[in-house]
């Protein structure tokens, strides 16, 4: 499948005008070490932006920001502010496990829980207070269909999930994160361990979910970044250095240091 099969299908405006994230002047530290510098950016809703840049440049430590998942690090903190639907993420009145709902976070590697496929995408659920089971059928069908498994698994519930294949251990993983409802998904490297078919499979089921999300994707393949988002976020030595919709940042960027490395002279 082509870049442009990929990016064809368009980013469909929010029905509830959820899902929109602002960092503005957001710096991350690492007790003395700043990992973030200043960062301003505003990521749509509804569309797929994607963060690129060599190791060490900060991507994860901002994606990680977004649901506060750096708060499990000892001697983090932050200046600035992340703002979801105009709500300051850090603010003294948001509760964290909600927020965690509302921006579910998929690892660079599948991390399924040691249940059986049916109680991964149910644990959510679960956990915030569903036991209708009816009702817990009906949303582990919708999460495993809108991760493109259900096909795949809806003979095989009851078995372990550790026994799906990489691929698919991570689209459960995604449908695990669906399950919740979010308005936002963030993703950290997913297909890094994936081979080019599974790989393919998680691309075109981004595609198909920003209809309904806004979903944010940290890459080190730049070949990925160009197939399949909207907007594409350069970052170096923990400073956002240029944003701009992906195919300008590709094939026209502003900056030299942007060029540099989209064209392969350094990363």
């Amino acid at each position: 499948m082509t870049a442009a099969t990929l990016s064809a299908a368009p980013a469909e405006p929010a029905a509830d005008g959820t899902g929109s994230i602002e960092a503005i002047g957001f710096s991350c530290f690492y007790g003395a070490k700043q990992a973030l510098h200043a960062i301003d950016l505003a990521i749509p809703k509804r569309a797929v932006t994607a963060f690129i840049g060599p190791s060490g440049c900060g991507k994860s430590t901002f994606l990680r920001a977004m649901n506060r998942m750096n708060d499990t690090i000892p001697g983090t903190r932050h200046e600035g502010r992340i703002l979801l639907d105009g709500a300051d993420v850090y603010g003294a009145s948001t509760d964290v496990v909600t927020l965690r709902q509302r921006v579910g976070m998929v690892f660079q590697r599948w991390n399924p829980f040691p249940k059986s496929i049916y109680d991964n995408v149910a644990f959510g659920p679960r956990i915030n207070g569903e036991r209708h089971r009816p009702t817990l059928d009906e949303i582990v069908e919708r999460s495993l269909r809108r991760a493109a498994l259900w096909d795949e698994v809806k003979d095989r519930l009851r078995e372990s999930a550790t026994g799906l294949s990489g691929g698919q251990q991570q689209r459960l993983c995604i449908a695990r994160t669906l399950a919740n409802d979010p308005e936002v998904v963030l993703l950290d490297e997913p297909c890094s361990a994936l081979d080019p078919i599974a790989t393919q499979r998680i691309e075109e089921l981004l595609v198909e979910l920003k209809r309904e999300l806004t979903i944010v994707i940290v890459t080190h393949n730049l070949q990925q970044a160009a197939r399949v988002s909207d907007r594409t976020a350069f970052f170096f030595l923990g400073r956002l250095v240029e944003v701009a919709p992906t195919q300008q940042l590709f094939t026209s960027p502003q900056q030299e240091r942007t060029e540099a490395y989209v064209t392969g002279r350094f990363g």
